[in-house]
């Protein structure tokens, strides 16, 4: 929200790219993705705490089923603020992932993720 302020205030917004509703569905997403992310956060910790560091780097995509380019960004920057996962690519069709254990990549590929982005944009 800073940041939003910022840009407005020294004029570097178009107004042309962020509708009211979306605005106000991306307020009922924060709460579910800082869930995600504090879920993801203590996962983490516990694998590079752990003694054997339990990891099962895996490369996988999913498909990109958002309507507008922005879902698939906001799709893309969230599952990459989400620890253990990183965006590699995006395209219209797919997004391409790298999560560092078999169990996030689970969570990703279930699509719940995907769905309330697209809830969120209003198209499903």
């Amino acid at each position: 929200m800073l940041v939003t302020w910022l840009a407005v205030r020294m004029s570097l917004t178009d107004f042309e790219g962020i509708s009211l509703p979306l605005l106000g569905r991306g307020l009922l997403y924060f709460p579910w993705m800082v869930r995600e992310v504090w879920r993801s956060n203590i996962a983490v910790a516990r694998i590079v705490l752990a003694r054997e560091m339990p990891i099962s780097p895996t490369i996988f995509r999913v498909p990109a089923r958002q309507r507008s380019s922005l879902g698939r960004v906001i799709y893309g920057n969230s599952i990459t603020l989400t620890p253990g996962t990183v965006t590699l690519q995006v395209t219209d069709e797919y997004l391409e992932v790298h999560s560092l254990t078999r169990e996030a990549a689970a969570d990703l590929k279930s699509g719940e993720m995907g769905k309330r982005i697209c809830r969120m944009e209003g198209s499903a």
